[in-house]
């Protein structure tokens, strides 16, 4: 019943790993519908339960596809640096051709979003809802990740031999060094003789999430400059 959740709630749940703590928000309802103030403030407090959160469950109804405000919810989280899930909500009620529009779906319009696991599921019936937890876990462990310095650099040297920066006017960018400075997410910094374009970074992303299995989470890359 869409406006019931008013209020962010927690729930503690015992599983075979431990507790954990899921919060339920109120949902994401398009502005034009948004009742001021109460809804307003529900929001907020999901917003915020957003960056408080260790992982995130993007609930989305498979039936009716990827909505505006699905994709602005989905930006506030991979913002935030938040691990995330992607589940498809409701896959009972489509057929072939449904499911495989969805997919279309999410691919294209959370393109963004491509490290993140999509799961397809009926809460109603509980099918395929086994895979929940164990999505969740590995999120939430990509997320916590820390990578050695000597591997990290290893993965960089090998990626730039095999596939090396594209020389911009009369330089080659190069990355020196790398080095993680900080988890949740995983935030690493380059540093480079040199600017990096954009697609090499995307690039080097890739190879760092092979390499350290960190598929599930977001990360950052930070470049810096030889010369400050």
């Amino acid at each position: 019943m869409p406006g019931t959740t008013r209020d962010a709630v927690d729930t503690i749940v015992e599983t075979e790993d431990g507790p954990l703590r899921f919060v339920d928000t109120a949902g994401m309802r398009r502005r034009s519908k948004i009742d001021e103030p109460t809804e307003y403030f529900s929001l907020v407090r999901a917003l915020q339960a957003v960056d408080r959160a260790d992982a995130a469950l993007l609930v989305i109804d498979a039936h009716e596809g990827v909505s505006h405000q699905d994709q602005r919810l989905a930006e506030r989280v991979d913002a935030a640096g938040t691990a995330i899930v992607i589940i498809l909500n409701k896959w009972d009620l489509l057929d072939a051709e449904g499911r495989a529009q969805a997919k279309i779906d999410v691919a294209d319009r959370l393109a963004f979003l491509s490290y993140a696991p999509v799961l397809t599921v009926s809460a109603l019936t509980g099918k395929m809802m086994q895979k929940v937890l164990p999505a969740l876990r590995q999120a939430e462990e990509a997320y916590h990740t820390r990578v050695p310095t000597a591997a990290l650099n290893r993965v960089i040297r090998e990626a730039q031999q095999s596939h090396p920066p594209p020389a911009a006017r009369k330089h080659r960018p190069r990355v020196l060094y790398a080095t993680q400075g900080a988890a949740d997410p995983p935030t690493f910094t380059l540093f480079a003789t040199h600017e990096l374009p954009p697609t090499y970074l995307r690039y080097l992303e890739r190879k760092i999430r092979e390499a350290f299995d960190l598929g599930p989470t977001p990360m950052k890359l930070r470049v810096r400059r030889r010369n400050g």
